[in-house]
């Protein structure tokens, strides 16, 4: 049994099926459900990149409605999910949740990917899982 579970989401099937995973394989009194917003990840409409407050504005108000789905979620399966909002690079921005949370588990969704996509792309999961002072779960696609 783990006290408290950390789940980074974001929207992506691989996400939900990690929160889906802590909420049914494990036994634990809570799920924190974390989004983590990218400053460093500038969108872009055509040639020309978007970097304002009202882009960040409009990112938060959009990261609250996700995180609200995920809460949702967890009611589905009765385990209580407390939802947080970070900002930062996503890998540190989970890592740091752990102490700041007082996370005992962490599961991570994952693309799955190998070769040389991993190599170029990098891999959130994979540096969670090794940088985190706790036990990680990556739940991949199937």
């Amino acid at each position: 049994m783990f006290d408290r579970i950390l789940v980074p989401v974001d929207g992506s099937e691989h996400s939900r099926r990690a929160l889906t995973t802590a909420a049914t394989e494990f036994e634990t009194d809570e799920i924190v459900a974390l989004h983590v917003l990218d400053p460093f990840r500038v969108a872009s409409t055509t040639e020309e990149a978007v970097w304002n407050s009202d882009y960040m504005d409009e990112r938060e108000r959009e990261a609250e409605e996700l995180l609200a789905e995920y809460a949702e979620l967890g009611r589905e399966f009765d385990v209580p999910i407390r939802t947080e909002l970070a900002k930062g690079s996503p890998a540190r921005a989970i890592v740091g949740a752990v102490g700041d949370f007082d996370v005992d588990h962490v599961v991570v969704g994952s693309r799955g990917r190998s070769g040389i996509g991993r190599v170029l792309l990098g891999s959130v999961a994979e540096n969670v899982a090794r940088r985190a002072p706790v036990s990680v779960t990556i739940v991949r696609e199937e």
